[in-house]
């Protein structure tokens, strides 16, 4: 674990519990557990944000609804006061593409919601963040995720066609970037401030 500063987890279209079918899910988890005890700053991001929210004891399962497009996310009051998240705006809309969901693991504070889907986010020990949804998104990103996951763009409440997706994403690109930048720049910043 001295090898590393950070550990930043993405997406996949894997869910954490089919070890079975992935059974490199069982060392992941343990690398992310092993990085959170030592005290380095994790990320993770939809399938990582799940990874993370089950390594510290929480239920990961198949929520009421899937999201998939661009959706607003609204943050928490917790957020608003958040030294690395307070400079976000009370709503924001992100690019989604998830089933699952989590419940928030205790010692964890929540950061967002959305109708769909009331854990969105949260962080713990102010160094351990988990995002539902996706802010690292480019258009490159998200026509790869298209291209290999467009089957699951069905009639739904929280799924977008393929027609809005496209689309919308033109005019929330560069919010989503700021935001993930600013985050990764307060996260580092704090690592510094917080003795981590």
């Amino acid at each position: 674990m001295q090898a590393i500063d950070w550990l930043i987890i993405m997406g996949g279209p894997m869910n954490i519990y089919e070890h079975d079918k992935y059974p490199w899910l069982k060392s992941e988890k343990e690398y992310t557990r092993a990085a959170i005890d030592a005290g380095k700053t994790v990320i993770g991001i939809c399938l990582g944000a799940q990874l993370i929210a089950d390594v510290l004891g929480a239920r990961v399962y198949p929520g009421a609804h899937k999201e998939i497009g661009w959706l607003p996310v609204e943050l928490t009051k917790e957020a608003a006061h958040s030294d690395i998240f307070g400079f976000l705006p009370e709503q924001l809309t992100c690019f989604h593409w998830h089933g699952d969901t989590f419940d928030l693991p205790d010692g964890a504070v929540h950061l967002a919601k959305s109708e769909g889907c009331k854990n969105q986010a949260f962080i713990y020990y102010n160094r351990v963040i988990a995002l539902q949804f996706h802010l690292e998104s480019t258009s490159e990103s998200v026509a790869d995720i298209i291209s290999h996951c467009q089957s699951e763009i069905v009639p739904g409440r929280f799924i977008q066609s393929l027609g809005i997706i496209e689309k919308d994403g033109n005019h929330f690109f560069d919010g989503i970037q700021s935001a993930m930048f600013g985050i990764l720049d307060r996260l580092d910043g704090n690592r510094f401030s917080a003795g981590y």
